[in-house]
């Protein structure tokens, strides 16, 4: 996709966001979220996934099976495509704002690849190890952006976003799509740079950023 031009009539992020983005692989934005539209989400998120246990329409991330585990084990609960189980989060998807910080970085044109809700429960949430996205997408090329917006508080006690700077620059084996071969090579020597949000913020991510997130043994949830 091309970039942006200069004479754009908005540009969302500064050109020291957009140059940093390009060198570090991220951009970390803040609260974007105010806190009304916040509170809708939230009831909404907590709906879908209390549906979703029942149902079993999830996967738990930290388990083999990828059932959920009812408080006895560790869980990363993941739900896919949020935006076709309720119109919040599909009215979220095409949010103004969100839209021009995604152009900015990847220029016009823009198409969702897919949406996700993560979910760590406080207390036995499960930890994501270090990966790139487009290990488990594949998409070529790889010019894709994720948008993480954080619905609770997040620090590193519940599960902050860990990211290695200027880790997009080049691609890393993934073995199955779900392992890292080369993680610790890959992150040596190099200090991961952990993002704190407030509920309602935001950071941006290239799809070849190595990230990782530690497990929440807080008593706060962490849902993003």
């Amino acid at each position: 996709m091309e970039t942006p031009t200069t004479d754009s009539p908005y540009r969302a992020l500064t050109q020291a966001q957009t140059e940093s983005f390009r060198s570090e692989g991220f951009v970390v934005i803040g609260k974007m979220l105010d806190n009304s539209h916040l509170e809708d989400l939230l009831e909404e998120y907590d709906r879908i996934f209390a549906e979703a246990r029942e149902t079993q329409k999830l996967r738990n991330l930290s388990a083999t099976d990828g059932q959920a585990t009812d408080g006895d084990g560790e869980e990363m609960l993941q739900i896919m495509q949020m935006c076709e189980r309720s119109i919040i989060y599909r009215r979220l998807i095409h949010d103004e704002h969100i839209l021009d910080i995604a152009e900015d970085l990847i220029g016009p044109c823009i198409q969702l690849f897919h949406d996700q809700a993560l979910f760590k429960p406080a207390h036995h949430g499960g930890p994501i190890h270090w990966h790139q996205d487009n290990g488990y997408w594949k998409c070529r090329p790889a010019n894709l952006v994720s948008c993480w917006l954080t619905l609770d508080d997040v620090d590193v006690a519940n599960g902050a976003m860990h990211l290695i700077p200027g880790s997009h620059l080049a691609a890393h084996g993934h073995e199955r799509g779900d392992v890292l071969l080369d993680a610790s090579v890959a992150v040596r020597g190099v200090e991961p740079v952990v993002v704190n949000l407030p509920a309602g913020g935001a950071m941006f991510h290239h799809c070849q950023t190595l990230h990782s997130t530690p497990p929440n043994r807080t008593d706060r949830q962490r849902r993003a």
